[in-house]
């Protein structure tokens, strides 16, 4: 017997984003005026306001305009990584980028989806790691629970559906490993 999606069953009832209702609203607010707007250029600012919702934010980030973070108290960024204009992190778990990273403009990094094989379409969430060093190029997405490791590549455009490794460029969709990244002074 072959079932049918019945989105009017779905129950994600057992998520917690881990905040009070008052301070995701409040977050709601403050992404839409300060960060999803592009005529906020700010970075700094934008620092301070992701320390102060919880993300653990190293030294010399630099966070471009018109960036949506679903959830700052579930984001780690470490020193001198870059976030690109309209990159968008959906962060329903944790996600880890290390220090030295690149997240092009218009990347995505999904840490949820939905079973497809179950009639009621249930949600899964998993974890998403960018290793010190790596880059997601523009356009690029990062699906969930994938593990982009050191000074590992995503092309442009490009989709991570498996871990990439270290020192490796990955290109298409699904993201294919096609070279070794060699990096000289």
């Amino acid at each position: 017997m072959i079932l049918k999606t019945k989105v009017s069953h779905y129950d994600n009832s057992w998520y917690s984003p881990n905040r009070g209702r008052i301070i995701q609203i409040l977050w709601y607010f403050v992404n839409v005026v300060l960060f999803i707007n592009p005529l906020n250029p700010i970075s700094s600012l934008k620092v301070c306001l992701l320390r102060f919702f919880g993300a653990k934010i190293g030294i010399g980030v630099r966070i471009n305009p018109s960036v949506n973070i679903k959830y700052p108290w579930k984001l780690e960024v470490g020193d001198y990584s870059w976030i690109g204009e309209k990159v968008w992190i959906d962060n329903l778990t944790m996600v880890t980028i290390g220090s030295n990273c690149c997240v092009s403009q218009g990347a995505m990094l999904l840490t949820g989806n939905h079973n497809y094989k179950k009639s009621t379409f249930d949600l899964i969430v998993k974890n998403i790691h960018i290793e010190e060093g790596s880059w997601v190029g523009a356009k690029a997405t990062v699906c969930p629970g994938v593990t982009c490791k050191s000074h590992s590549i995503l092309a442009v455009g490009s989709v991570a559906t498996s871990d990439l490794e270290p020192y490796t460029i990955y290109q298409g969709n699904p993201a294919k490993a096609i070279r070794k990244r060699v990096i000289t002074s």
